[in-house]
């Protein structure tokens, strides 16, 4: 299996020793999830599932709940007191209510949590201490609001966002203050106000900064090299660049084999931005009468290293779509024929499904093959063989891509209008029947009559 790093700019082979360390970057629990923030986190949990088929995981991601400014520049509000300004709550009654939030989201989507969820606030200590490593290598300088790194002292820094400091002016990116370079950046910052998130360290009172979080986390529980680090485009210039620089200036070693990123989604062809007000949460999605299943494989219809373009329309198509697979799915239960002239083929399609995943999670060249699956089993007749071989296959497919919504029960009354239904065709009264019907299929419950029984698929009642 091969994935596209970052760093070289070159497609490097997955070869962990033993259990493949990931850790990917987790949200500011200051305010909900958009579409945008959710693609990556969905584009992360097909990642680490296709390289479950290859080796053991322990997946480790990070809840940042303190020191993550307004600004990347070390300038600003932290985010959490923002949050719990605009909501009249505590910083950490924001906290608390984001990171359920996000927990529920991930779940909704399909998301498999990861081994180890790790909260900043809960992990001062172990930034502290990092620091303090720092500080004793020769890394660190003191100003009026903080300790920071001194990007000078590290060699090859900006080398995974390919930055020449000498180019990179006052300003330019960050605004300087008391720092001696631009590229320099905050590790603890001292409390100039009183805060409702604040710690006594060995340099006075006050909160880590962003980036030392993620390090200090992901070492704890991943050792100083990781196998796969992950996040968003937006997190390379700065960081990403950070975490590498204060992360192997403190261990001497390579801090992370291979770093993926996914790229940005647009809302209408335009920047999605929490700052401009024009963004989509999932409930907003579910609002609209989609469910999560359907955002999850919009999003795994394109590439993940490629810019994405969400609209309504899209989530519509991309509804439809999970729903007919579904109905595919459904309708193998069906097949009694004796036959297995199809098995091959399928066992054929499926292998070059997992090809493809393994090229650098290649989601469209193997939906590709999912489809051309259904549509020569459509055209085949199939014996029941070749039916369970099939349900093999996609199951298979979805212990990946995680299209495949479980089909849930129906509620008692519902259940109770399909079983007056049916007594009411065996009645032949059938406009009362198709009245019943009507009725389910305003509930998102469709009926197929077939020899026997009938059979019901639920599906989302979104408009775009």
């Amino acid at each position: 299996m091969k994935l596209f790093d970052t760093l070289t700019r070159k497609k490097v082979a997955v070869r962990p020793r033993g259990t493949a360390k990931i850790y990917t970057c987790g949200p500011t629990v200051y305010d909900y999830a958009h579409v945008g923030n959710l693609r990556t986190y969905i584009a992360e949990d097909i990642m680490k599932r296709a390289i479950a088929r290859h080796f053991p995981v322990k997946h480790v991601m990070n809840i940042t709940d303190v020191g993550h400014l307004t600004s990347d520049g070390d300038e600003g509000e932290d985010k959490m007191e923002v949050g719990a300004r605009r909501e009249k709550k505590n910083a950490w009654q924001i906290a608390d209510f984001y990171t359920k939030q996000f927990l529920s989201d991930m779940e909704k989507l399909g998301i498999k949590k990861p081994g180890v969820l790790c909260k900043a606030t809960e992990h001062v200590k172990e930034m502290i201490e990092l620091v303090a490593k720092l500080e004793k290598k020769g890394y660190t300088y003191r100003t009026e609001d903080g300790i920071y790194f001194d990007t000078s002292n590290f060699k090859g820094y900006g080398k995974l966002a390919k930055l020449k400091k000498e180019k990179i002016k006052a300003g330019a990116r960050v605004a300087m203050g008391a720092k001696r370079s631009a590229t320099d950046f905050a590790l603890w910052k001292f409390s100039r106000t009183p805060r409702q998130m604040e710690w006594d360290s060995p340099w006075g009172r006050g909160f880590p900064g962003w980036h030392i979080e993620c390090s200090a986390m992901a070492m704890k529980y991943l050792g100083p090299t990781l196998d796969i680090h992950a996040g968003g485009e937006d997190h390379v210039a700065v960081h990403h660049t950070n975490e590498i620089a204060q992360s192997e200036a403190a261990t001497g070693k390579k801090f992370a084999k291979i770093w993926i990123h996914v790229s940005f989604m647009l809302l209408d062809d335009k920047k999605i931005s929490k700052s401009l007000g024009n963004y989509y949460t999932l409930e907003d999605v579910e609002k609209k009468g989609f469910s999560p299943t359907a955002l999850r494989y919009l999003c795994a219809s394109s590439h993940y290293r490629s810019q994405m373009n969400f609209t309504f329309e899209g989530l519509k198509q991309a509804q439809a779509t999970v729903e007919s697979i579904n109905d595919f799915y459904a309708r193998l239960e069906g097949i009694k024929e004796k036959g297995k002239g199809f098995v091959k083929t399928a066992q054929k399609r499926c292998d070059a499904f997992m090809k493809r995943i393994d090229d650098d999670l290649d989601t469209p060249r193997a939906l590709a093959e999912l489809f051309a699956l259904i549509g020569e089993a459509n055209k085949a007749k199939l014996g029941r063989e070749d039916a369970a071989t099939i349900k093999k296959v996609l199951e298979e497919m979805d212990a990946v891509m995680g299209f495949l919504t479980e089909r849930a029960e129906l509620t008692k009354e519902e259940n109770a209008m399909v079983e007056k239904r049916e007594d009411l065709r065996a009645k032949k009264l059938y406009r009362e029947a198709d009245k019943i019907r009507e009725e389910l299929a305003k509930k998102g419950i469709l009926l197929e009559d077939t020899a026997g029984r009938v059979r019901w698929s639920r599906h989302a009642t979104g408009k775009a």
